[in-house]
């Protein structure tokens, strides 16, 4: 990318194209095009198209999608494929039409296996049953990565497609129900501190693996891979690490300074067990995360009290 280029990043607002954003402009890139969703729907295929037909970018980071924790995911499947069904088809079918130099589309490690290997590879995509309670997201991105190397087949496209760990950091979504773990606990404990109260209830057992990855660190890789990666195979950003959800609510308590104890509702679904990429692909291309998770979530925690 040349620092004048077009660039458009689909979903600026959220947690990673905001961060997408704060990473091209501290590299210098100078014309970086959002457009708000009640400006463009990008559910609405026409109005799509014409935002395409008048502002052609050279670049597009689509980072747009209806996202949400497991309460969301199962509360709310119908919404969850077709919303992004609908933004997926657009925006590619779009930069396909008005010949977009580089499209990259973000999907989820949550398009792996239930019962994948650890650490996963991305080999592993589409070798066994999905985890139940986000298979309605996972399919919609499955799609979304299968579109962007059908048109790359068929059209020699330069689309491609990351998977990111989960993520967390500014501009998170913080909602008490409909919230991704990391978010949602900060929230939990804040709360709880501020009322107060003996004990904070959280799901499951404690015992599942993840791998945490700050936004920043994934917005470094987004823009180091769209000038460095071109292959129509997916691939992986993570962290490196993973921590079962109880060492993560342990940090996450210590951050927040709660005094409280925790109480684990075994009632509640842990999801997958173990979750960790393999991330050996990008990181034999001298790529690294450079983030701790502790400060990391020292400055999430920062950003979210004081809005």
């Amino acid at each position: 990318m040349n620092k004048t280029d077009k660039i458009f990043v689909a979903g600026h607002k959220g947690l990673v194209g905001s961060a997408i954003c704060r990473k091209l402009l501290s590299e210098g890139y100078t014309n970086i095009l959002t457009v708000d969703k009640s400006v463009v729907d990008l559910k609405d295929k026409d109005s799509v198209k014409l935002w395409f037909k008048e502002n052609k970018p050279d670049y597009v980071f689509l980072a747009a999608a209806k996202v949400g924790g497991i309460h969301a995911n199962n509360t709310y499947p119908a919404e969850f494929i077709t919303d992004n069904l609908m933004i997926q088809n657009n925006v590619i079918d779009s930069c396909h039409e008005y010949s977009t130099k580089k499209l990259m589309f973000l999907g989820s490690v949550c398009i792996y296996p239930k019962y994948a290997p650890t650490p996963v590879k991305e080999q592993y995509l589409l070798s066994g049953e999905l985890e139940p309670t986000n298979e309605w997201y996972a399919v919609a991105k499955i799609a979304g990565i299968k579109q962007c190397q059908a048109y790359k087949k068929q059209y020699g496209d330069n689309f491609i497609s990351v998977m990111p760990c989960n993520l967390y950091g500014i501009n998170d979504n913080f909602h008490p129900t409909n919230s991704h773990v990391l978010p949602a606990l900060i929230r939990k404990f804040h709360e709880a501190k501020l009322n107060k109260s003996p004990n904070v209830t959280c799901w499951g057992t404690g015992s599942p693996r993840r791998e945490f990855l700050n936004a920043d660190d994934l917005s470094d890789a987004c823009v180091f891979l769209m000038n460095e990666y071109n292959s129509e195979e997916i691939i992986n950003i993570g962290y490196g690490e993973d921590f079962t959800i109880k060492e993560i609510s342990d940090i996450v308590k210590d951050v927040v300074g709660y005094n409280g104890e925790i109480v684990w509702d075994t009632s509640k679904p842990d999801g997958t067990p173990k979750r960790l990429l393999d991330t050996s692909k990008l990181f034999n291309m001298n790529w690294r995360p450079k983030i701790n998770l502790t400060v990391g979530l020292k400055q999430t925690y920062s950003w979210y009290i004081n809005k």
